[in-house]
Parts: C-alpha cells; sequence; structure tokens
C-alpha cells in the first residue's frame, strides 16, 4: 500500500524552473531551516527535505538556469537568471543526487504549518556534510530539463 502524499507545486518566480514535491502527507509541519551563510542569507534561502520525500525538477529553458558552487563546491544552486529565484539545492553523493527545497518558492499550500529554525554549517567537515545530506535530504529527485531550441 503506497502512502499518502501531499503534492506540493514550487518554482522560480518566471516559471521556467518548476518543482513537483511529493511530501508525506503525514508530515504537515514543515521546518523551515535558514542557513546562515551568506549567499543564503542574500537569498532569502529557507530550507526544507524529508527523507520520505520525492522532487521532480523541470526546466523549460535549460540557458536561463544557473547552477551556482561555492564553499566545499559539493552543492549546484539551481537559480533561474531571468527572475533569480534559487527553488533548490542538488548535491550529488556517490552517484545519487539528493536535494533540498526553498521553502520560500513554495506555492500555496493549505493544512502545511510552519516552523522555524537557524542552521550555521560553518566549519563543518566536507565528509561530514555530506553525511548529514544524505541522512536528511530528499534522496528521490527527477531532472527533467526541456531545454529551449537553438535560434
Amino acid at each position: 500500500m503506497t502512502a499518502e502524499r501531499i503534492r506540493i507545486d514550487s518554482g522560480c518566480h518566471c516559471g521556467n524552473l518548476r518543482l513537483a514535491i511529493d511530501w508525506p502527507a503525514g508530515d504537515t509541519i514543515i521546518t523551515k531551516r535558514h542557513c546562515g551563510c551568506t549567499f543564503c542569507r542574500k537569498h532569502g534561502g529557507a530550507w526544507t527535505s524529508n527523507r520520505d520525500a520525492s522532487v521532480v525538477i523541470s526546466i523549460t529553458d535549460e540557458a536561463c538556469i544557473s547552477r551556482y558552487r561555492f564553499g566545499t563546491a559539493t552543492a549546484d544552486f539551481y537559480v533561474c537568471s531571468t527572475c533569480g529565484v534559487a527553488p533548490v539545492v542538488v548535491s550529488e553523493i556517490d552517484g545519487n543526487p539528493y536535494a533540498v527545497v526553498n521553502v520560500n518558492a513554495f506555492a500555496d499550500t493549505p493544512g502545511i504549518e510552519y516552523d522555524d529554525m537557524r542552521t550555521e554549517f560553518d566549519g563543518e567537515e566536507t565528509g561530514t556534510r555530506l553525511d548529514r545530506r544524505k541522512r536528511n535530504w530528499i534522496p528521490d529527485v527527477t531532472l527533467c530539463p526541456t531545454s529551449s531550441q537553438p535560434n
């Protein structure tokens, strides 16, 4: 029997980068982790994940997506070059993608409540960081780029 799921639609402001998140129905209080790094502070990142969730990432125009890496260079922030929103971060670990999603990019989510939390990962060793992501981030990630037609 399949567990009940909540569908959460998310994405950038202009719609070029869309997320379809299947969230466990029993988990209606979502923790928003406000990262203390300079990138997340400047972009208003409030991240969440659930080991039992899945996410499908759809891109209409790949040319308008920037993948930004900094610090340990172990994760790609997907940033829409058109509207500037970063709705998802993907980290490839042992050949598998793991994702964390930006709650601030969610569409309306009736029945969901949010709990705020501050996080700080400065000084965390790379191996420890990757292990934490494997334990906590969304492990079921599908990327569906649909790139634009050449001129």
